[in-house]
């Protein structure tokens, strides 16, 4: 059986290598646009505090898989997916352009949501979803520090990702001002008692946050990006985390059933039975993506194991919860997950 799987996060390696262990004679391919191996993305957001990031976000080179006999080819999109040929298109460095499969194992993740309003801007900002766009950050940041000087950033967005980046420039010593277009942060994940705690933690560490505040446009003007809400304000850096968004398209393309994600069975079995779905872009029966590490890895050892015939019952999602990595925070309550 040849085996093929699109994306290299946590979703898509810990099903490569699980699936390894229980099955030493299928074949397992493994596709990603990455070039710099299996890395933990939760750490992107602390990007800037930690000097040697860059090689400590490394969890895994590809050659490590490749020694497993994981088949694996970086630097390659994957165009579309042929379900009656059960082969994808792909281009890349590779000289290979389309891929047999048996089963194909969809584990692409999300991408960051850039608001409609905001994407004819989006060459003036940058969003923090991969470590190619933390290596654009650092370097833009670079350019500052060798001049003996600290960038000023405007952060639109007061959600999980917005805090963190914020709370770790601050922690960094960079001058942060944090727009979020509601009342309270973290709304979704946090109880009220404990936005209002994270405010305050924030603005403690330098700060400025600026709630109930609608985001008109953004403009350039010399080396300066300004951000226009009822007043305008201008920065160096500008970087939009407005939250994230399951990659669909290519499932779309293909005639599978979407909603917010890929629809699955409880079996995280697409609307065809030869495709599957891991991770970020599942969407269960019950309408949820499970869009944590703790869930994703659960999906991905317990499809490992279904495959291989160990496994009879479906997934269900283990006892789990999440944290913000905000500097000096702690929530009270449990998060909303």
């Amino acid at each position: 059986m040849h085996i093929v799987i699109i994306g290299s996060g946590v979703a898509g390696v810990s099903f490569a290598e699980k699936y390894r262990a229980l099955s030493a004679d299928d074949d397992i391919t493994l596709v990603t646009r990455e070039h710099d191996g299996y890395y933990s993305r939760p750490l992107l957001s602390r990007g800037f505090s930690k000097a040697d990031i860059e090689q400590s976000i490394i969890l895994k080179p590809f050659d490590k898989l490749r020694e497993n006999n994981i088949n694996v080819l970086c630097g390659v999109e994957v165009t579309a997916i042929n379900r009656v040929g059960k082969s994808i298109a792909i281009n890349g460095s590779c000289q290979e352009k389309e891929l047999q499969y048996d089963k194909l194992i969809l584990a692409p993740g999300s991408s960051a949501f850039i608001p409609p309003p905001f994407r004819l801007y989006e060459k003036l900002f940058f969003s923090l979803n991969s470590l190619v766009d933390l290596k654009a950050l650092r370097k833009f940041r670079q350019g500052f520090l060798s001049q003996n000087q600290r960038p000023d950033w405007a952060i639109v967005g007061g959600g999980l990702i917005g805090c963190e980046v914020a709370s770790d420039l601050a922690a960094a010593g960079d001058k942060v001002t944090l727009f979020h277009a509601v009342d309270r942060l973290m709304e979704r994940q946090l109880a009220a008692e404990d936005s209002a705690l994270l405010l305050k933690v924030l603005q403690d560490s330098g700060v400025k946050v600026l709630l109930n505040q609608a985001v008109q446009e953004f403009i350039k003007e010399e080396d300066k990006v300004c951000v226009r809400t009822e007043v305008t304000a201008e920065f160096d850096g500008l970087i939009v985390a407005c939250g994230f968004k399951p990659r669909t398209e290519l499932a779309e393309l293909a005639g599978l059933e979407t909603g917010r994600g890929i629809k699955v069975t409880p079996y995280l079995q697409t609307s065809d039975e030869s495709i599957y779905a891991l991770g970020d872009v599942a969407e269960l029966p019950n309408g949820k993506l499970y869009a944590f590490i703790l869930p994703i890895r659960s999906q991905a050892l317990w499809l490992a194991e279904f495959l291989a015939g160990q496994k009879q019952d479906g997934w269900t999602p283990p006892v789990f919860t999440t944290k913000a990595k905000v500097h000096g925070f702690e929530a009270v309550h449990p998060y909303n997950v």
